[in-house]
């Protein structure tokens, strides 16, 4: 099913979505089943708004997958995650070169099982060529982490006199962060019901437009993609500028 209709407006989508995908195991437990249940099912979930992001033009797609403060998880279920993971790109690697999709990765991907390691850098090698849609998993991520590699990268280069200190702007801090290249998310989408941004892309976020939802990522399709879409369509980005402003540019 394509979910592209006249009432998206195609000079109004957004480059970059980025999603805290929340509510697995609270999903699972409510059906009476365990946490990693849950975790199983989240994976319809991804298949679909990737989908529904490449059908609607969106550049970029970041999902959150697993943080830093995740390994302080039972064992079981990180083990489970991490093998979950592994098949999950294997399972979907054939579909993602049928679509174009190009696979990118940001966090400390250092911290990853050897199995996973491997099989995430198979998929960014045979995905790099890929013109359409860049989904970038945030695994082992942190956004206070992204900026403590940040601050170190950028001290080490004024400790050897490469950069000047006092040169230090906004585009030199946004050089140094985990994938400079790719702009900042337009939109934010955390489901689950939670309403804060957890740690997630705390640099890049200053003017994104957030979105909280109850449904649970199990339950979120492609058309709820779009129905936010839809909604972001219709806010006005002001960037710090009054409504007048923006509507003279």
């Amino acid at each position: 099913m394509n979910i592209t209709d006249k009432t998206l407006n195609p000079d109004k989508m957004p480059r970059h979505v980025a999603v805290i995908m929340d509510g697995n195991g609270r999903w699972a437990q409510r059906q009476g089943r365990e946490r990693t249940y849950g975790h199983q099912h989240g994976v319809e979930a991804v298949r679909s708004v990737i989908e529904g992001a490449g059908e609607m033009g969106i550049q970029y797609l970041t999902l959150y997958a697993f943080s830093t403060e995740n390994w302080n998880r039972p064992r079981e279920e990180v083990e489970m995650l991490m093998g979950l993971l592994v098949q999950a790109i294997h399972n979907e690697l054939e579909g993602l070169m049928k679509n174009q999709v190009r696979l990118q990765i940001t966090g400390r991907m250092k911290d990853l099982p050897a199995a996973s390691r491997d099989a995430l850098q198979d998929a960014i090698d045979r995905t790099a060529g890929n013109k359409g849609l860049t989904v970038v998993l945030a695994l082992s991520y942190s956004g206070r982490a992204e900026i403590v590699d940040m601050v170190g990268d950028i001290a080490h280069e004024a400790a050897q006199g490469t950069l000047d200190p006092g040169q230090i702007t906004a585009d030199i801090v946004q050089q140094h962060l985990y994938h400079s290249e790719i702009p900042d998310p337009d939109i934010l989408i955390r489901t689950g019901g939670d309403c804060r941004v957890s740690n997630f892309l705390l640099w890049q976020i200053a003017y994104t437009e957030l979105f909280f939802v109850p449904t649970m990522w199990p339950d979120f399709r492609k058309e709820d993609l779009r129905d936010i879409v839809l909604d972001f369509q219709h806010r006005e980005r002001r960037y710090g500028k009054t409504g007048e402003q923006v509507l003279e540019q």
